[in-house]
Parts: structure tokens; sequence; C-alpha cells
């Protein structure tokens, strides 16, 4: 019955009242941890730093740095990438820096100037140490800004630390984009390659004063586009040569069967003075013989002396009409003149274009030996300008790189940046978190802290104080108990709490 009575009232898992009354039993160790924890947490809060100060820093494509090299620049792309997030942890990084953590310590003056030279480095560190411990350097989540907060006892020094912070990461962040000294060196190479330059434009100029040439790929090409037509011209008036002679020795076949002369006209007539003084003499005759008549008989001998004469005047008469009179008349034959003539163009041409076979042959000759002599000044005068070309290529290129660099310098002066603050660290008025804030942590912090204590003293301490744990303790039944005397102080508190003790039979 003993034992049932004590598996029954006294159940193995503690009641909230069990946990009272062991809290209860040790006031004073609860009053104790309570106040101390509660006292220690208060003045860590009021001592440790309340006063956040922060700045932001946005990341942008405003500016486009060439690459400094001695390579030519490429054409840009105006189109703006996106900043990824390797830019950010990068910029995030360089913030968190250990060497520009020391020129902010040594900026905003955290070390005091009194302290010894020798142990003026071991406080640098530390105060490195402690400003990286309390400075909190974040990317914002879906954006191109960085966060940077400090938390400091004093507003002012907060406001100091991150300003000193912000002024060396836009020095850093730009002298890592464009290392210092570049407009120096640019500057250094201009003027060395404009010297370069200037001795290679006076030995092309030497040179062509002294071949007595201009521009000898120039003049070559004419000296063989004249030679081609003077070669041209060789070959036509050679051909026309060959011609000519040929036309030569066919017309003087030609005038071999052609006659010097030939009868132009051929004309068959009487002779009219003959024949005039016949008839004339025959009509003497007549007349003569009519006056004979008259007077004489035809038996007469003068009259038949006169009919003789008539009949020879006829018959001499018949016998011219018989025989007319011939005239042939003669002149140059046209064919034989006319290839007597060709033959002497063809022979005046052909001793014309033997003398221009000639001429031209000489030309020939002498724009080949041109040509020769322009293809070895050409060679000459192209090495000459290309090295002049390639002196003044590199002397262009470090003229850009140097305005390059002098924009460069110029935008920095300017503070025109890939990245800018836009939000400058200022003191704060109030503290980072209120007081009242501040005290309900402590507090949860200090009953916590009591709480524990209050059990583990209970845990460690071997007193058997109820039935149930010397049951548990014993596994035997209970058969009486006799509570123990209490202080008159403790009594009130145990007498509310714990219940009437009865011993069991």
């Amino acid at each position: 019955m003993s034992a049932e009575w004590n598996e029954n009232s006294h159940p193995l898992s503690p009641t909230p009242r069990d946990l009272a009354a062991t809290l209860f039993r040790r006031p004073r160790l609860v009053a104790t941890s309570f106040g101390f924890v509660l006292l220690a947490t208060i003045l860590f809060l009021v001592l440790s730093p309340r006063y956040e100060s922060h700045f932001k820093i946005l990341l942008r494509r405003s500016r486009f740095d060439p690459v400094v090299s001695s390579q030519p620049a490429s054409a840009m792309d105006f189109i703006r990438p996106d900043i990824t997030e390797e830019d950010l942890n990068s910029e995030v990084e360089l913030l968190r820096d250990e060497d520009l953590l020391k020129q902010v310590v040594k900026m905003a003056a955290l070390v005091p100037p009194d302290v010894p030279d020798l142990d003026r480095p071991a406080r640098i560190d530390q105060a490195v140490r402690s400003l990286a411990c309390r400075l909190n350097v974040e990317a914002l989540k879906k954006s191109n800004l960085i966060q940077v907060s400090y938390k400091d006892t004093s507003p002012e020094r907060a406001a100091r630390i991150l300003s000193a912070l912000s002024t060396l990461y836009v020095r850093r962040h730009t002298m890592l984009q464009r290392p210092p000294g570049a407009i120096q060196f640019f500057d250094q190479q201009t003027a060395e390659y404009e010297s370069r330059l200037h001795r290679s434009e006076a030995e092309l100029v030497r040179f062509t004063r002294a071949r007595g040439v201009v521009s000898a790929a120039l003049e070559r090409d004419i000296a063989l586009q004249q030679l081609g037509e003077a070669g041209a011209e060789y070959r036509r008036i050679d051909q026309d040569r060959i011609e000519t002679d040929r036309r030569i020795s066919s017309l003087r076949e030609q005038l071999k069967s052609f006659p010097s002369r030939s009868v132009t006209l051929k004309r068959w007539a009487d002779n009219p003075e003959v024949l005039e003084k016949m008839k004339s003499r025959l009509l003497e005759l007549q007349l003569k013989r009519t006056e004979l008549l008259s007077r004489f008989e035809p038996s007469y001998r003068l009259v038949q002396e006169v009919d003789q004469e008539i009949a020879e005047t006829r018959a001499s008469i018949a016998a011219e009409a018989l025989t007319p009179v011939r005239d042939e008349t003669t002149d140059k034959d046209p064919n034989y003149e006319w290839a007597h003539l060709e033959m002497e163009k063809a022979q005046v041409q052909s001793d014309g274009l033997r003398a221009r076979q000639s001429t031209a042959s000489t030309q020939v000759a002498s724009l080949r030996t041109l040509a020769q002599q322009m293809q070895s000044d050409s060679v000459d005068q192209q090495d000459l300008i290309r090295a002049t070309k390639a002196e003044e290529d590199n002397y262009l290129l470090y003229l850009r790189k140097r305005e390059e660099a002098r924009i460069g310098d110029a935008l920095d002066e300017r503070r025109i940046l890939n990245v800018a603050i836009v939000e400058p660290p200022v003191a704060p008025a109030l503290p980072a978190r209120s007081a009242f804030l501040y005290f309900l942590l402590a507090f949860a912090l200090a009953t916590g802290f009591s709480v524990a204590t209050a059990f583990t003293a209970e845990y460690f301490d071997p007193t058997i104080r109820t039935p149930g744990e010397a049951c548990g303790l014993l596994e035997a039944p209970v058969l009486a108990w006799l509570p123990a005397p209490e202080p008159p102080v403790l009594r009130p508190f145990i007498f509310r709490i714990g219940r009437t003790k009865v011993v069991v039979p």
C-alpha cells in the first residue's frame, strides 16, 4: 500500500510545483545570480558600442578605362555590362583589406600619438583587429549596393572612422583601376618615338634627294607602263616594217611587168593641106583646059597635056584618100607610175620605220634600265617608309595612350568613377537600439541564468528532500517522513508551497 501510494503520489517526471519548489528552496542563490547577471549585462551593454554609423557604395559602369598597354585600343563597346556577383565580392574584400584598415587606423588617429615607437606596431595591429571585428561589410541582395557599418561607443569616432574608410577606399579603388605613373610613362614614350620619327623622316628626305626620286614605287610603275607601251610600239613598228618590206618586194615585181609608157590615143585622118593643094591644082588644071578648049581642039597637044595632068592629079587625090595620116599619142603608164610611186612611198616608209624601230629599241632599253633602277630604289624607299610608318604608328599610339591617361587623371580628379558613395557616413544621434530593449535583453538573460543556476545547484545537491526522492533512490517504500527544521525566514515560503506531511503506518 505504501508502494502504491508512493508511485501514485510521486511520478517520475517533475511537476510545475516541484520546479517552483526547487527555485524557492534557493532564494539567495537565485536572487544573487539574477542581480549579478542583470548588472553585468547592463554594464556590458552600456559600455559596449551602441552607436552605429554606416555608408553605402554604389557600383556602376559609368566609365570605361582603356587598358594601359602598348597595344592599340580595341573598339569600345558602349553596351554596359551588368555588375556581377564577383565584382561585388571583390569590392567587399577590398573594404576588408588589412592594409586599408591600417591606413584607416592611422588616418582616424585610433592610436594616440604619445604611444612609444616600439609599442606602436602592436597597438596598430590591435586597433586593426578591433576595427575588423566591429566593421560589417555586406553586399545588399538584388542590388549593386554595398553597405558598410561600424559600431562604437562614440558616434563622432564611428563617423570619423567610416569617413576615413570611404576616402581611402575610393583612393585605393582608383589606384587599382588605373595604376599611377601611366601619364609619365606615356609622356616619355611619346617624346622618344617623336624623336625617332623625326630621324626617320629626315633619313627618308635625304634618300629622296640623293637618289633624285620622289616616289620610287610610283615612278617604277610609270616606267613599267611606259616600258610596256614602248615594247608594244616596238613590236608594232617591226610588224609594219616587215609588211612594208613585203610591199616593196611586191611592187618591184609589178614594175617589171608594167611598161613605162603606153598609147593613150590613136587617130587616122586625111592630110587636109595636101588634099587642098591637090584640089586647087586640079581646079587650076580644069580651068586651064576649059580655056584651052575655047581656043583649041581636044586633040591639041596642050589640051592633052592638061588632060593628062588632070588625070594624074585625080589619081594622086584618090591615092591620098586611100592612105590617110595616122596619129598616135603615148603617155606614162598609170599602173607603172602608181607602182613606182607606191614603191617610193613604201621605201620612204620603210626607212622611217627602221629609224623609229631603232629609236624604240633604244627607248625600251632605257626604260628597262630605269625600271630596274626604280625597283631597287623602291625597295630601299619602302624600307625607309615602313620604318617611318612604324615610328609614326608608335608615336600616334603613345600619343593616344597619353591622352587617354590624361583623360583618366582628369576623371579621377573630378571623382568620375565606377563607384560612388551614395550615402556618406554621419555621426548617429541615437544608439542603434533603445535602452528598453537592452533592459529586456538583460532581464531575460539574468532570469535564464538564475533559473539555470538554481537547477544546477539542485542537481548536484545530495540532500533527499521528498519521499519520492527517497523512494527513487532507495528503491524501497517510505514508511515515515520527518521534515527537517528550516529557518524562520524560509518557513513561510515552505509552508506556502509545501504539502502536509503524513506518516504512513
